[in-house]
């Protein structure tokens, strides 16, 4: 890895076989005006989940009402709603199938991810047992926890969690609309970061953008900006891939937990309706729990992106890879929007990324001191 990098060019999305395997799906994101079998397994997916689509188009056929089912599960998800269902929005609709009880779950490579393994999290987390943030993936805090909960029941601490650990489970009651554990521990982490941005390992993803143009150099001028003034301020950015490398959100996760960089920034372009404009900041967040520092990290740095740019923008949550993988604080990053005529303009001038990388070094920077 390294600070300064070329992106290379996007590659169509692959999507995997339910349960979640990375294996090959197909090479394609879906959207509206497709049709054949791979349509009407979404549809059989959204419609599980509670979402209406119209009689004709079931069965294969990406119509009005199927894009109009894709961005209301995105919504409640806490996706991009967009109407794509590319990786992210399949692997939702994956892991949404999964009632906690449908399938034993374990400390397991690659991890058990669904919602299941969310309801366990946040059940063990209510109980004072430290699952860590309820992402929905089994990892190995949440077979910690797993195996204490074991012991302080007197079971066998296996980690292994089937019917009958599920059962003592909801005996106990948990009540899961308390603050968890693992908002305290986020807490009690970030306070001792704080103090000063000195020697603190900032993980930069230089994100995709649509194809074509000038959005791939703009990605890259944006990450070396970032780097540039965070090393001015006494940081230690790390890149997360090189020139020649295209690798996924999960891979581009893996890399920032494994620099154990204290805060992770994800550099996109907007996109979308001609209409949208201004800064967009995402922190980790389901309809569940959120990262509330990540929250603070975003606010601070949306805040001199609209000072900088003079634009109004928006926080949001987010559940996408980049920001539930990663063990640090994170966000997602949308300067302006590629698809708004007016913020085009302002894209392509060559002073853009050095605006970009004061303002988001700006707000790391305060991050830290506040």
């Amino acid at each position: 890895m390294r600070q300064h990098t070329r992106n290379a060019p996007s590659r169509p999305a692959t999507l995997p076989r339910p349960g979640g395997s990375p294996h090959t799906r197909s090479v394609r994101i879906f959207r509206r005006g497709d049709e054949g079998a791979d349509i009407g397994d979404i549809q059989q997916r959204l419609v599980a989940l509670g979402e209406r689509i119209d009689a004709a188009e079931l069965g294969g056929t990406f119509g009005d009402s199927t894009d109009a089912a894709v961005r209301s599960f995105q919504s409640r998800r806490n996706l991009r709603t967009d109407g794509l269902v590319g990786p992210e929005t399949w692997n939702h609709l994956v892991e949404a199938g999964y009632r906690l009880g449908d399938r034993t779950l374990y400390l397991h490579a690659p991890a058990f991810r669904g919602d299941d393994v969310r309801d366990l999290q946040r059940k063990l987390n209510a109980l004072g047992f430290d699952a860590g943030r309820e992402d929905g993936v089994h990892g190995a805090g949440t077979d910690t926890a797993v195996r204490e909960f074991q012991r302080n029941v007197g079971e066998e601490a296996d980690g292994v969690v089937g019917l009958h650990t599920i059962a003592t489970l909801e005996r106990m009651r948990p009540q899961e609309g308390a603050a968890s554990r693992a908002l305290v521990r986020e807490r009690e982490e970030v306070r001792r970061m704080r103090g000063s941005i000195q020697g603190q390992i900032v993980a930069i993803d230089p994100g995709h953008g649509p194809e074509g143009g000038l959005v791939p150099e703009v990605h890259v001028a944006m990450a070396q900006a970032v780097a540039d003034d965070l090393t001015r301020l006494g940081a230690k950015p790390a890149v997360l891939r090189d020139d020649d490398e295209e690798p996924d959100p999960s891979e581009r996760a893996r890399r920032a937990n494994e620099v154990d960089a204290a805060v992770c920034v994800s550099l996109h372009l907007g996109s979308g309706i001609p209409e949208a404009g201004g800064p967009t900041c995402s922190y980790f967040g389901s309809t569940h729990t959120h990262s509330p520092f990540g929250m603070r990290l975003a606010g601070l740095i949306l805040q001199e992106l609209e000072d900088e740019f003079q634009r109004r923008g928006r926080l949001q949550r987010l559940s996408v890879t980049m920001l539930r993988d990663t063990r640090m604080t994170a966000v997602q990053i949308e300067p302006l929007f590629i698809t708004n005529e007016d913020e085009a303009r302002m894209i392509a001038d060559p002073e853009f990324a050095g605006r970009v990388g004061r303002a988001v070094a700006a707000g790391v920077r305060r991050f830290f001191r506040d």
